[in-house]
């Protein structure tokens, strides 16, 4: 447990796509769109909020038990994301990411985690996740960079599909990783899945949302599968089961006599 401190199994790590549908005629899934800078305007567009509760069941595969987590899961936006679980009505943990970094700690083993971003991206096999990329990959926003030079879009009749043309590199603390990428998109251009392979290594990243619905003045998912494949496969399930938009008081900070865990 204690290796999913913060991401909740994403931040303690730390959804299924329900494809949708239209009653067009099948378009040929290699049919380029004519103009794509309007798609990529709308598919990088930020959710509309000031600040969001989700209430969500945690549900971890990793190897070792995990039992389902209870959590609420609170945005300030571009400032934080706090988070509580609750197992069988206990308090296990709490964690909160901001720009700066991570931290988090769980009672189970009594330890406690202090990092940067490197922690969290070690945890999903990739090197480019900062407290943006983080937000959106929880909100269903597009999470990586994209633009009409490195992808090509493609429309089939579920709704769009964006695929890398060539390799994606990206810098942490000097280390460069390259990925092959693809996303889609439902016909409401709401995002369905992002795979991310590694070149040249086994490590591969799906995210996938479903169930999306509206909320004020946002669009939001219901559903979020995490699969992290690598040395070890890990897959996390968050089913988000009620949205609201009050402030919340989010305190954080660790017990007494709990010991550091140091990140490797």
């Amino acid at each position: 447990m204690k290796k999913y401190i913060i991401p909740a199994a994403l931040m303690l790590i730390l959804s299924s796509c329900k494809t949708r549908t239209t009653g067009d005629a099948p378009i040929n899934t290699q049919t380029a769109i004519a103009s794509s800078s309007a798609f990529f305007t709308k598919i990088k567009e930020n959710t509309d909020f000031q600040q969001l509760k989700i209430n969500t069941r945690i549900t971890a595969e990793t190897g070792s038990f995990i039992p389902p987590l209870d959590a609420t899961i609170y945005i300030e936006k571009d400032q934080k994301v706090w988070i509580n679980m609750v197992a069988i009505f206990l308090n296990v943990g709490r964690g909160i990411a901001t720009p700066e970094g991570i931290k988090g700690y769980e009672k189970w083993n009594k330890t406690y985690i202090e990092s940067d971003f490197s922690y969290l991206n070690s945890l999903l096999n990739v090197n480019f996740i900062d407290y943006g990329a983080f937000q959106n990959l929880l909100l269903g926003k597009t999470f990586i960079p994209v633009n009409d030079k490195d992808f090509k879009v493609t429309k089939n009749a579920q709704g769009y599909l964006l695929s890398s043309v060539k390799n994606l590199k990206f810098t942490n603390n000097g280390k460069v990783s390259e990925y092959n990428a693809s996303l889609s998109y439902n016909a409401d251009m709401d995002l369905e899945k992002v795979s991310l392979n590694k070149v040249d290594e086994p490590d591969q990243l799906e995210v996938s949302y479903s169930n999306w619905e509206n909320f004020e003045n946002a669009r939001l998912p219901k559903n979020v599968k995490i699969i992290i494949k690598g040395a070890k496969n890990s897959q996390i399930l968050l089913e988000n089961t009620k949205f609201e938009s009050s402030k919340m008081v989010t305190p954080y900070s660790v017990p007494n006599n709990y010991t550091k865990t140091e990140i490797k």
